[in-house]
């Protein structure tokens, strides 16, 4: 019976798994129809078309994946042509085409995916990069190999990590072409770089040779000299060409062509020597594929395919990899219940029928679930792990930078968008915690244009016969920085000269001329000049330009060749020694708090010593002036009351250490004072001007009218415009009672050649800004860089002082002291001192009534114990009183002074008795006295 139940239970098992995978086979079709299109005879295609048909017959093989169905896959050329690959794309759509591989053309996918949203047939492209295609706007288009997007973030780091600053585009100008240099011009804007120049070419053969040497004798005049090829191989090797043709391709040029070279390198090489010789240390990217046992076996059965005529790039491997993409997803598509199924478009019924049959045309049903199934696959392929990310782009792109050398090339490093440019595999790196700082950016050498190891500089001056518009103050006063010559269009001054000089290290020449800035009857306003170069009217400023923080943020400066800063310059009057110089030493704060701290610390002496030291003791008066005179006693350290607890000396020893620094510090101010001749001002620093409401004199032009009335919120009704030194001394001697004013607010450098000569004014204070003089460029200009070069080497060699000493020799009113200090010694010198001090009395009182609190309870408990009552309150503290007043035992300064006492009576004795030997002592009387008496 059991063996039966057994049997029946089999069978019954056994017919549900037969009829569940009937069923399974049954829902999958025999046939699946994918169509592909591109350009079969074309670098990607050839290649591609033989990668697809290997694909197609391994998954046919392959029982593992769409297992009972056939992948029949239909081929349509489209001859390099955008329509006739849209024809064959649309004839794709009449057939039950569940998806369709490609196109190729970036043009063609823009067309074909509006198709393909409508009739929900999924677009798999293995070569169409164009970054746009990404968006949403085409949901069925899946691009199944790297965008385009990745490859110029590649070129703006490698752009970025030689430094240089703008590049010229030359671009096919189609959809591909534009939308790339579009994607380029983000990526440079996010390293603040720029595309200086583009040049569009017309695609397919309408570009002829002379065309493109018209785009290319343009671009050979302009300044950068970075350019950037992305274009088709066919337009590429011409340009190429016409760019050997005329020079282009030697020393100083850079040329990087994006993956189309590369491409073309791994599908025909050897190249012909004359197009091999026409692009020479051209830097080029490819499409990075990690190697493995699978992409090694791939292409040794590519070489026996091909017999070596045609190399595999690696639109190859991502062709293969689409095909199995499709595959996996399909088979996915038959697991979840899917089904191929069309139905009609309404959309297209509506239309009629006509010449088009545009009703031929179906909506996949399934072709939603299909496409969800694509963007989820996840396998690895012979270009490593193959599956999106969320923006449905494929995971980790990476590029191989290679540099053509000789017959061939030569790999200098890796770009991925994970770790940036590196010499390690892009897999080495994944491993490790993501790392984009310079440091860690690095590449092999490269052999430049014209053969050459050196890193080119990237830009020249422009060859059109323009020359530097360099603007140059026109100044009215201190003549001695930067001035016209008279009757010329020449300048001269220290600015000039330094300039000049700086040119002269440069290893190339600078065609300028000077434009004279002003009208001649006062100084320009600098501020209008540096904007003047930010606006391009001139592209340079030449001149005594302090480097402040609003005019960075408009133009590039070169390195300081002198420093500045803002000062005080106020009239001063001598000070004589007088009748009460002695007090000069200290501020009044600080002779206040000196004085307090010299009647606290006798207090807090009496205090500690009263109870034990006889010093100490005695009548109130008595008590006062013994308190006055230690205090003030220890200024000379003659004090002659002895301290004898341990609390007071305590206190002693440091209120004595404070007493010797105070002194010292007082002598040293003091000699200063009567020995060398002293300088005082009303105004003490930019802080005293501030607090009054004196009118400040500033130099016309200059940016401390700015910045005090911006920084320092000084009104501007207080602010007075000087035009020259004479009218600074002037001004100065009048004074604010008199129309003048109370100081002059200028850099450090006019305030230096104005004291030169005049010696009745000096600087108060400290100088309350720190900045330079540096020559203006615009944003990024790669001069302003070399000419920071060059003035740290006038600086290092010397000749940056020779120039100052020739133009700003100081005259024998400047070797007096040209600026006045305060001679005073002020209470923030010395509070940590009395802040020590302070705290030694606080502890020792602390202590100390700690101790009379002791010997108060112990009392009270003594007298409450005696009388066996409670004290009353005001009883308590005629105790603690009395504790605090009363001698404490025995004085020992009483037993010194008894001791002294009575050995000065002996001695008294000894020389009575020596002066009459025949006195007896009253001793010995005494014992005879008693002796008789007994």
């Amino acid at each position: 019976m059991n063996v039966i139940w057994l049997l029946s239970l089999l069978f019954l098992c056994f017919g549900v798994l037969s009829n569940g995978s009937q069923k399974n086979l049954i829902s999958r079709p025999a046939v699946v129809n994918v169509g592909a299109v591109f350009t079969f005879d074309s670098t990607i295609g050839r290649v591609a078309k033989i990668a697809i048909e290997e694909a197609v017959e391994d998954v046919n093989s392959d029982a593992g994946v769409l297992t009972g169905t056939k992948f029949v896959l239909t081929m349509r050329n489209s001859n390099c042509s955008g329509f006739i690959g849209m024809i064959g794309a649309l004839q794709f759509m009449e057939t039950e085409t569940i998806a369709i591989i490609g196109p190729q053309s970036s043009v063609v996918a823009h067309m074909i995916s509006h198709v393909a949203n409508e009739l929900q047939v999924p677009l798999l492209s293995f070569a169409a990069t164009d970054p746009t295609l990404s968006s949403l706007q085409f949901p069925f288009f899946v691009r199944t190999t790297q965008s385009d997007l990745y490859q110029m973030k590649a070129i703006a780091e490698l752009v970025d990590y030689y430094g240089w600053r703008s590049v010229i585009v030359i671009f096919i100008d189609d959809d591909y072409g534009r939308n790339g240099v579009s994607a380029l011009d983000d990526a440079l804007a996010e390293k603040r770089l720029k595309i200086s120049h583009k040049e569009g070419i017309p695609p397919g053969s309408s570009a002829s040779q002379g065309d493109i040497m018209d785009i290319l004798v343009k671009v050979s005049v302009l300044e950068s000299r970075i350019i950037v090829l992305h274009v088709n191989p066919d337009i590429g090797f011409k340009v190429f060409s016409v760019a050997r043709y005329l020079g282009m391709m030697q020393n100083g040029y850079v040329w990087i062509a994006t993956d189309w070279l590369s491409s073309v390198l791994d599908t025909s090489s050897p190249l012909a020597s004359d197009t091999m010789d026409s692009m020479q240390g051209v830097l080029v990217l490819r499409r990075h594929t990690p190697d493995s046992d699978r992409k090694r076996a791939f292409l040794s059965r590519w070489k026996k395919l091909t017999g070596g005529s045609l190399g595999l790039n690696s639109y190859g491997l991502y062709a293969y990899d689409t095909v199995w993409l499709l595959a996996h997803a399909l088979d996915a598509f038959f697991n979840q219940g899917g089904t191929i199924s069309f139905s009609n478009d309404s959309k297209l019924l509506s239309i009629g029928r006509g010449s088009l049959h545009l009703e031929e045309m179906n909506v996949f049903n399934g072709g939603m679930l299909l496409l969800n199934n694509i963007l989820k696959s996840n396998f690895v392929g012979l270009t490593g792990p193959f599956k999106f990310t969320s923006d449905r782009s494929l995971y980790a792109p990476a590029f191989d930078i290679i540099n053509v050398i000789g017959t061939g090339y030569r790999q200098i490093g890796y770009w991925s968008n994970y770790s940036g440019l590196s010499t390690e595999t892009p897999e080495a790196l994944y491993g490790k915690p993501p790392n984009r700082s310079s440091v860690n950016q690095r590449l092999y050498g490269v052999v430049w244009p014209g053969e050459t190891l050196s890193k080119p500089r990237g830009w020249v001056f422009p060859n059109n016969g323009k020359l530097l518009k360099i603007g140059v103050p026109n100044r009215v006063s201190y003549r001695e920085f930067v001035s016209r010559v008279r009757g010329t269009d020449m300048f001269k001054g220290f600015c000039i000269d330094v300039f000049t000089a700086a040119v002269n290290l440069l290893p190339y020449a600078v065609p300028f001329q000077f434009v004279s800035i002003g009208d001649g009857h006062k100084n320009p306003d600098y501020s209008k000049l540096v904007r003047m170069v930010a606006e391009g009217e001139l592209d340079a400023v030449v001149g005594d330009i302090a480097i402040v923080t609003s005019r960075t943020r408009i133009v590039d400066f070169t390195q300081p060749y002198a420093s500045s800063g803002l000062v005080v310059v106020a009239p001063f009057r001598k000070l004589n020694s007088g009748a009460w110089a002695f007090l000069r030493p200290f501020s009044p704060l600080m002779w206040g708090v000196t004085a307090c701290f010299f009647i606290v610390i006798g207090i807090v002496v009496w205090i500690l010593e009263h109870r034990i030291n006889d010093e100490f003791r005695g009548p109130p008066k008595h008590q006062i002036i013994t308190i006055l005179w230690f205090s003030f006693s220890t200024m000379f350290f003659a004090h002659r009351e002895s301290t004898v607890s341990a609390l007071g000396r305590l206190v002693l020893i440091i209120w004595l250490f404070v007493v010797l620094i105070i002194n010292s510090s007082y002598t040293a101010s003091l000699t200063s004072i009567l020995t060398v001749q002293q300088l005082s001002s009303p105004i003490k620093g930019v802080e005293s001007l501030i607090n009054s409401n004196d009118p400040i004199g500033y130099q016309v032009g200059s940016f401390a009218e700015h910045y005090l009335s911006e920084e320092l919120n000084i009104s501007e009704s207080r602010l007075v415009a000087l035009g020259s030194p004479e009218e600074y001394a002037k001004a100065l001697q009048n004074g604010p009672g008199k129309g003048g004013v109370a100081a002059v607010v200028d850099e450090r450098p006019y305030v230096e050649l104005f004291l030169s000569t005049q010696c009745k004014f000096r600087i108060v204070g400290q100088e309350f800004t720190k900045s330079g003089w540096g020559f203006v460029f615009p944003r990024d200009s790669p001069l302003a860089v070399d000419m920071s070069t060059a003035i740290l080497a006038l600086s290092e060699n010397g000749d940056l002082q020779r120039i100052h000493d020739k133009w700003l020799a100081t005259s024998a009113c400047s070797s007096e002291s040209t600026e006045i200090e305060s001679d005073r010694l002020h209470l923030k010198s010395f509070w940590g001192l009395f802040l020590i001090c302070g705290l030694a009395c606080f502890v020792a009182l602390v202590i100390y009534f700690f101790q009379i609190l002791r010997k108060f309870r112990n009392a009270a408990a003594v007298g409450a114990h005696s009388t066996g009552t409670g004290s009353s309150r005001s009883g308590h503290l005629q105790t603690l009183f009395s504790l605090m007043d009363d001698k404490s035992g025995h004085s020992k300064t009483g037993h010194k002074k008894r001791r002294i006492e009575r050995s000065l009576s002996e001695n008294d004795k000894e020389d009575e008795l020596k002066s009459n030997p025949n006195k007896k002592p009253i001793r010995n009387s005494l014992e005879i006295t008693t002796s008789t008496s007994e």
